[in-house]
Order: C-alpha cells, then sequence, then structure tokens
C-alpha cells in the first residue's frame, strides 16, 4: 500500500457501520410483517424512523465526503455505498407503508420469502459493514449477497406468476405486485452495495 503524507479521515467506518446496522435493524422490523396477527400500522412507524435515521447518516457521510480532504476509499465509491445503503432502507419503507395504505390482506407464502432473503442479506451486510476498515475476507459476503438476490429474483419472478395466474382479483394483484416490487428493489439494492464493497475492495487490494 503507498504510503500517505496525509493522514486519511477514519469517520467513514463508524457512519458505514451505523448504517449498515441501521439496514438490518429495518428488515428485523419488516419481518414482523410475517405475523398475520402484527400490528402493521406500528411496523410501518417503526420503519419511517428508520428511514429518517438513514437519511440522517447518509447526509453524514456526504458532509463528510465534502469536507475531507484524504477520504479512505475513493469518493464516487463512498457515495455509491452511501446512496446504496439508502436505497435499501427507502424501499423497505415505502413498501411497508403501502401494505398498511393500501390495506393489503394476507401476505402470501412467495413474499414471505422474499421477505426472509431481505433480512438474510441485510444482516451480511450489516456484518460486512462493520469490516470495512481492514477490508478482510469480505469476498464469502459479496458471493453470498449475490446468490442470495439471485434467489430473490426466481422468488419474485414465481411470485409474478402466481399473481397473474386468475387466483387473485384485479385490484388484489396490482396492490401486491407493488409490494413485491418494493421487496426486489430492496434486494437489488442490497447488491448494490455489495458490488460497491467488491468495488473498494479491489482498488484497495
Amino acid at each position: 500500500m503507498a504510503f500517505r503524507l496525509t493522514p486519511r479521515d477514519n469517520a467513514f467506518y463508524a457512519m458505514f457501520t451505523e448504517a449498515g446496522r441501521n439496514v438490518a435493524d429495518a428488515v428485523d422490523v419488516l419481518e414482523g410483517l410475517i405475523d398475520p396477527n402484527a400490528n402493521r400500522e406500528a411496523i410501518a412507524k417503526e420503519l419511517r424512523e428508520r428511514e429518517h435515521a438513514g437519511d440522517a447518516v447518509t447526509h453524514r457521510i456526504m458532509r463528510q465526503l465534502n469536507t475531507s480532504f484524504v477520504t479512505p476509499f475513493d469518493r464516487e465509491d463512498i457515495y455509491r455505498l452511501a446512496s446504496a445503503l439508502d436505497d435499501v432502507i427507502d424501499a423497505v419503507e415505502a413498501a411497508a407503508d403501502f401494505i398498511v395504505l393500501a390495506d393489503i390482506g394476507k401476505i402470501p407464502a412467495l413474499m414471505i420469502e422474499q421477505i426472509q432473503l431481505l433480512q438474510r442479506s441485510a444482516n451480511e451486510t450489516a456484518e460486512a459493514m462493520s469490516r470495512l476498515k481492514t477490508l478482510r475476507d469480505l469476498e464469502p459476503y459479496w458471493i453470498e449477497v449475490n446468490r442470495l438476490e439471485n434467489e430473490a429474483d426466481r422468488v419474485y419472478r414465481k411470485l409474478l406468476s402466481k399473481l397473474f395466474s386468475g387466483d387473485y382479483d384485479a385490484l388484489t394483484m396490482v396492490k401486491l405486485r407493488e409490494v413485491a416490487d418494493g421487496f426486489e428493489e430492496a434486494a437489488d439494492a442490497l447488491e448494490h452495495v455489495a458490488h460497491a464493497v467488491e468495488t473498494i475492495a479491489v482498488k484497495e487490494s
């Protein structure tokens, strides 16, 4: 590694750890929707709070980026990573809010699978964010998240097939499609986080 006359700004590591933990906590809250007796309004409210917390840490990262002379990684990679983490929270919060606003009934089994895959990927992501400073042994993380995203794609396609099978009336199908799209967007964002980490690791190796 090249010798640096100017020290790097290490404040980013704690902020990315915080952002990763917030993502995992948000998806853990989302998992509560699996319970048919869950208080969906309370879950949506807590996810709005998580979304606000995610926005706050993203803004702090951007402010730090604008004021730091020497950053630990390339500036565009920091921006890309922060934005992808924020996208996960936004997608999860929007989907949960729509479930409440549209008065979605029973959540289909395949949608529950979507949530469970998001939870596994989010937990992998939070753990990886805590290891950005060393960048050690991160390859299994992005491989696993890519695998989980591929599985999420498969579940999403099966769910769409089920929604268009005629088992649901048109209005219910449209509502469930909106939620399924939100969960798929969250899975894609988690994969984008993994790709950003992989890019950073390759550049820094």
